[in-house]
């Protein structure tokens, strides 16, 4: 397989479910495979066969496969993009977790390299900046469960003014660094 082969979403949760259950069980068998993607075992091994062509696991009849050195590595992206994409859900935006999880699941396979490493630094830069961090954070969180979300921003900007003025805060429209 060459790196300008895209794999499909299904493939590479194949690949992110055997790598999940080889770290979590000590091998990846069939069933447990078709059990977690909610599959028959005949479409796991019909995956394995496709899987194994591309040099991305070892798999042989009635044995447990195993991923390569380019599978690990495949199954460690995927597996990265959707821990990323499901803190962003959970944490920044305030996704219930079971949402976020089924979410990050779809999205993972879409995004694009690029995308992702913004998503990444803009919950950095919200997580650490100090016209924003954790304030900033609880602000929205605080908006998404009101209906008031107006008359809350508006007593949330006389707060902070009131706080800059006593030097407790950064200016509020300062630009970072």
């Amino acid at each position: 397989m060459t790196a300008t082969e895209p794999l499909s979403a299904e493939l590479e949760d194949y690949l992110e479910s055997i790598a999940r259950l080889i770290r979590e069980c000590g091998q990846a068998r069939v069933r447990d495979i078709a059990e977690g993607l909610s599959v028959h075992k005949s479409t796991v091994t019909a995956a394995l066969h496709s899987l194994a062509g591309k040099g991305l696991v070892n798999y042989a009849p009635y044995s447990s496969p195993t991923l390569t050195r380019a599978g690990g590595q495949m199954a460690d992206r995927v597996q990265q993009r959707h821990d990323i994409l499901e803190r962003f859900l959970r944490d920044v935006l305030f996704v219930a977790p079971e949402l976020a999880e089924a979410n990050a699941c779809r999205l993972e396979h879409a995004v694009d390299k690029a995308v992702l490493e913004r998503l990444t630094r803009f919950m950095d830069f919200v997580q650490r900046c100090p016209r924003g961090g954790t304030k900033w954070i609880r602000g929205y969180e605080h908006s998404c469960a009101s209906d008031t979300a107006g008359d809350k921003c508006k007593r949330c900007m006389e707060i902070a003014l009131r706080d800059f003025r006593a030097g407790r805060n950064t200016a509020p429209f300062d630009l970072c660094g």
